[in-house]
């Protein structure tokens, strides 16, 4: 023990308080264990519910609202002078955020969770030490789990000034709308702030080194969302390379294009979108044996468990999907593994959504992965211009589709694109846990008129048994 530093025991050490941290916390507890959970930062919940998956969700919703209520006059709706303002949204937005981290703090204490603020760092493979603003705390453990997420990566010619030259952190708390908006990176998180601002007013241009948008997903699904940015008015500048930004009035973002011509793109404030790194850097792995891969990702067998015994990582530092909701699951795995239950984490798909307009969810494999994997492949796609729901809400742009092994019927993944597809995606990846064929899902009844009935449609074309649309010969 160091000189000046307090001694404390416990039987598991939780190092980080987001989606997997809090909830290993308060599995381990209810499992009979005495827990400890250390955040850095003075509220619990994490990148998710502070500036991450819950803020952005709610100004998806104050922006889409506001864009929607300007385009209501075919329905009838007139509405004039509309103000944005955007200081009371993000107050608005901020308010929601206290509420669910007070909640997280809430269900520790109630769960027994003890909770201590501070840096965490391992002096050995049994303890760790935390300095907080009372001093240094050592903590002797039996079990550790690292939980403690990531952080979005910077690019070289992009000084983070957090004004000029923002994160997505920033984005969310802007008190005015920027004339000219750039986001550098059309990953999931740039296209959905880029959404956000120009649906209330911003002129927005997104630069992405790759050829095309969600190059990863099925070609349609690439095709809408760049259908439905244009629509928006957001420029995209694909294929090209973000070299540096010049501060000025206007500030200036250098492009290099595809055949190496340089393009100035003005701008008023920069996001940066271009991928997370893991937080391990300080954390004293390297003391203790924890092994990383060359980006820093902590290495972890499907029951959560390092190259160490006793400590284990889950979540964002160890790479994969880098999801709340897969967290979640990584953590209760985590805990049920320490409490000596059998588990680990075997689940056949994680379900993924982009909240941009329309909406981006898929669970399983793509067609081409499918392809790639050796499966004679049938697929059965349902366009919400065919649906009598969608039509009343006026969100025809987008489709479901299935796909599934010719041969057994097997359902190998769903993807869909459309307003509202996050709400149903669950109803796939349930499917495909299960180990659902076409048929399970085509004699299931769905509600009418709704948008997941699409999904249902969706699957009886791939059967070649489709009502509301022609077959395919």
């Amino acid at each position: 023990m160091v000189v000046g530093s307090v001694s404390r025991g416990c039987q598991v050490v939780v190092v980080g308080a987001g989606p997997g941290g809090y909830v290993a916390a308060i599995r381990l507890a209810q499992l009979g264990k005495d827990v400890i959970l250390v955040e850095k930062d003075a509220r619990l919940g994490g990148v998710c519910l502070n500036v991450g998956c819950i803020p952005s969700k709610a100004l998806i919703h104050a922006s889409d609202l506001a864009h929607e209520v300007q385009g209501a006059g075919a329905m009838g709706l007139t509405v004039e002078g509309l103000q944005v303002d955007l200081p009371k949204m993000v107050g608005w937005k901020d308010g929601i955020v206290e509420r669910l981290t007070g909640g997280v703090a809430f269900l520790c204490e109630k769960n027994g969770v003890e909770v201590m603020h501070g840096h965490a760092e391992f002096v050995s493979d049994r303890t760790l030490a935390v300095t907080g603003d009372d001093g240094r705390v050592e903590i002797e453990f039996e079990q550790a789990v690292i939980a403690t997420g990531s952080r979005p990566m910077g690019l070289e010619g992009f000084f983070h000034d957090g004004e000029k030259v923002i994160g997505s952190s920033e984005a969310l708390s802007l008190q005015t709308v920027p004339e000219r908006f750039v986001v550098i990176g059309a990953g999931y998180i740039g296209m959905e702030l880029g959404s956000v601002y120009a649906k209330l007013g911003s002129q927005v241009s997104i630069v992405e080194f790759l050829p095309a948008v969600a190059p990863s997903l099925d070609p349609e699904v690439g095709k809408a969302l760049t259908r439905s940015l244009k629509k928006l008015g957001v420029k995209l500048y694909l294929n090209h390379r973000a070299e540096r930004f010049e501060a000025g009035d206007p500030s200036t973002v250098i492009v290099r294009g595809p055949k190496d011509e340089k393009v100035r793109l003005p701008a008023d404030v920069v996001m940066m979108s271009v991928g997370r790194l893991p937080n391990s850097d300080s954390l004293g792995l390297d003391a203790v044996g924890v092994e990383t891969d060359d980006k820093g990702f902590i290495a972890v067998n499907d029951r959560m468990q390092t190259s160490v015994p006793g400590i284990y990582a889950i979540g964002d530092v160890v790479g994969g999907a880098l999801l709340a909701h897969k967290a979640y699951q990584d953590a209760k795995v985590a805990a049920e593994v320490i409490a000596g239950e059998p588990a680990a984490f075997d689940n056949v798909t994680i379900p993924a959504v982009i909240y941009t307009d329309p909406e981006v969810a898929w669970a399983g494999l793509s067609e081409t992965e499918a392809k790639e994997q050796g499966y004679n492949v049938v697929t059965g796609t349902f366009p919400f211009k065919a649906s009598g729901r969608a039509m009343s809400l006026e969100a025809t742009d987008g489709f479901v589709k299935a796909i599934a092994d010719a041969d057994s019927k097997l359902l190998l993944g769903v993807v869909a694109v459309g307003r509202g597809v996050s709400e149903f995606i669950g109803e796939a990846a349930l499917a495909l846990e299960m180990g659902a064929f076409l048929e399970d899902v085509a004699l299931t009844i769905h509600p009418h008129p709704t948008m997941s009935e699409a999904l249902l449609e969706a699957v009886e074309a791939a059967l070649g048994k489709a009502v509301h649309m022609v077959n395919k010969k």
